[in-house]
């Protein structure tokens, strides 16, 4: 039973997640050898300011 996360910046609408999900799912499928039933993905939106790179925080610019 796979279990995907997904972590990612805040801003995606629900169509832009149910098609990641599809197409994850389908991906999953085919390289596990396992019924979509088997997959689970959960998606963590991460707000801006909680993500830093090289030293600043991604809010900053």
């Amino acid at each position: 039973m796979p279990i995907i996360q997904i972590d990612m910046l805040e801003g995606r609408t629900v169509e832009q997640k149910r098609n990641l999900v599809q197409k994850v799912t389908e991906v999953v499928c085919e390289t596990a050898n396992c019924p979509a039933e088997a997959v689970t993905i959960v998606i963590r939106d991460m707000p801006f300011e909680n993500l830093g790179k090289a030293g600043k925080l991604r809010i900053d610019g």
